[in-house]
């Protein structure tokens, strides 16, 4: 990697604190360059980076740029799309001719220079990358795997045993996965999303289409049923790779695989919701396709144990269970509401949801009242806005007004203490993408410390 940015000494990120930059600034850190960058407001991340000796300002410092950060001639400044035109610091670099890289180029740069295995798809790339990343580790492979999310094994984003193969997520946002040059690749799915960033539905088929072509169909692994060429993947069908003989015990989903040169019995894996299963049924193609010991990987798989924010356990007692789940887009409502009835057949359950953009929320608002109005009871928090502006005629008050289930409210982030202690359901599901991830753990503290 020092080849790839043999010249570099110090790299600089705005928006450090991102899921994605952090990853970044960990790897560049852990092979020896200085590392820095701003970010809005401190965070876990934040402080996990400055444990590690990564330095981070939370002030638009303009042309004030620290030292070592004030050479261009060996400063790489990485940047994601979230930051405003008018943040000062970037137009300092850009007036200064810093060289600048978004993300998902420097990532690209990264990932290009080894053993590419990249994972795409609109819903479940965190955690097929996840589980596609530990797969590897746990047998020995010399692997670095950039996760878009907290891996419970792993206490991070970054997962890092070796640099010759890389296992990244290919981000479809802004055409990012195009930057890649994978010598493997999985599909895992193509909903309709990113609608402000693509013109319809179609051209986001055609984009992942021209991603899938990056490499040969022998390497390509995708969900059934998807219009990509390659090996497929699927639950209880004639998938190349196929999850057979489905039991659930405890919670834990007992299975065999079913691939091209055999089958692998007694296989545990602990997510709920055949998403996931489907999920790791694709990462364990990508794994033997790699080359990973086929009598290892059952125990590997076994010690997986998922991802902060799908379908995380807050509080799971006798009277109460408070599950905290990234979904935002109706496809994987439905996945989280598939998993809470396979695992609680018997409960009712309360959802509160917090939608995450307006033009998302505008452009699925039928598909989101659908969704949601499977579930006995829903509460929806104010649309979280992250990079856009209000848009005249969409609000949580309007999806509201198309949700059919028996019970419905609006809450702010002040009442929802109240709303679980008042809950007559056993099981609560919080969902979005939101800053509803860090008010679930407050609930949940104020909860137990009122015990």
């Amino acid at each position: 990697m020092k080849t790839a940015f043999a010249h570099i000494d110090a790299v600089y990120f705005i928006g450090i604190g991102g899921i994605g930059m952090s990853a970044l600034a960990s790897y560049f850190n852990s092979h020896g360059y200085t590392v820095g960058g701003y970010d809005k407001t401190p965070s876990v991340i934040t402080r996990q980076l400055e444990t590690q000796g990564v330095t981070i300002h939370y002030q638009d410092l303009g042309s004030a740029i620290p030292s070592p950060f004030d050479n261009k001639e060996v400063t790489l400044v990485v940047y994601t799309p979230a930051i405003p035109k008018d943040f000062k610091e970037m137009l300092h670099f850009r007036e200064s001719g810093y060289p600048i890289k978004k993300r998902a180029e420097v990532l690209g740069v990264i990932a290009n220079s080894a053993t590419c295995l990249a994972v795409a798809g609109t819903r479940g790339k965190t955690t097929t990358a996840s589980i596609l990343g530990h797969l590897l580790a746990a047998t020995g492979a010399p692997v670095t795997a950039f996760v878009g999310g907290v891996t419970n094994n792993y206490g991070g984003n970054l997962i890092q045993q070796g640099d010759e193969v890389i296992v990244v997520e290919a981000d479809e946002f802004d055409r990012s996965f195009l930057q890649l040059r994978p010598d493997m690749l999985c599909v895992t799915s193509m909903d309709a999303d990113h609608l402000d960033i693509y013109e319809d539905a179609q051209a986001l088929e055609d984009t992942f289409k021209e991603f899938a072509a990056l490499t040969d169909p022998l390497n390509r692994f995708i969900a059934k049923g998807l219009p990509i060429k390659g090996n497929t993947v699927g639950i209880e069908n004639d998938a190349d790779y196929c999850a057979k003989n489905i039991t659930i015990n405890d919670g834990c989903y007992l299975f065999d695989l079913e691939y091209p040169k055999g089958v692998i019995k007694n296989l545990h894996f602990n997510l709920p919701g055949w998403h996931n299963l489907t999920n790791a049924v694709t990462a364990l193609g990508m794994a033997l396709a790699y080359g990973s010991p086929t009598d290892q990987l059952p125990k590997a798989l076994a010690s997986y144990t998922g991802v902060n924010r799908r379908f995380s356990y807050r509080v799971k007692s006798d009277d109460l269970i408070v599950i905290d789940d990234y979904a935002h887009h109706p496809t994987e409502i439905d996945a989280v509401f598939q998993s809470v009835s396979q695992m609680y057949p018997k409960e009712k359950v309360l959802a509160i949801f917090q939608p995450h953009l307006y033009s998302r929320t505008r452009d699925f608002m039928g598909a989101f009242a659908k969704a949601l109005s499977n579930f006995d009871e829903v509460a929806l928090l104010e649309i979280y806005p992250a990079r856009e502006l209000p848009i005249d005629g969409v609000s949580s008050a309007v999806l509201l007004e198309q949700i059919t289930a028996p019970k419905k409210s609006l809450v702010d982030k002040g009442q929802l203490v109240a709303k679980v202690q008042q809950a007559t359901q056993k099981i609560i599901v919080f969902m979005g993408a939101g800053d509803i991830g860090v008010e679930v753990i407050k609930v949940t503290e104020t909860l137990q410390n009122a015990d």
